[in-house]
């Protein structure tokens, strides 16, 4: 199936390159931002960014929690840190969710 052209984007996209994108493949062309990556490749940088930051607060209050660490404040910053990350994330989350709510309930 071809998805035909929207505005001023030339040619179709398949199915086959769609699920291509979501995987973080490029159709040939750069992707939005001008990397290859396109979407699919920012969305799985940022959520290997958002579970490194977990991972580090994860270590961090365990070291805290058993008195091996020698600065508390960074333990506690980089906890606080990966809290708001999560915040982020889930906010953005929230906000897609409901824009493609609005997407698909828009009468054409």
């Amino acid at each position: 199936m071809i998805v035909p052209p929207v505005g001023g984007l030339s040619g179709g996209l398949s199915i086959g390159q769609a699920g291509g994108l979501a995987g973080g493949q490029s159709t040939g062309g750069a992707g939005a931002g001008g990397e290859a990556g396109g979407f699919g490749g920012q969305l799985t940088e940022a959520i290997s960014s958002l579970e490194q930051t977990q991972n580090s607060a994860s270590s961090a209050s365990q070291a805290l929690a058993t008195g091996n660490v020698a600065d508390p404040e960074s333990a506690v910053v980089t906890v606080e840190d990966a809290q708001l990350a999560m915040e982020l994330a889930g906010q953005i989350r929230t906000k897609a969710t409901e824009a493609v709510q609005s997407i698909f309930q828009t009468q054409v």
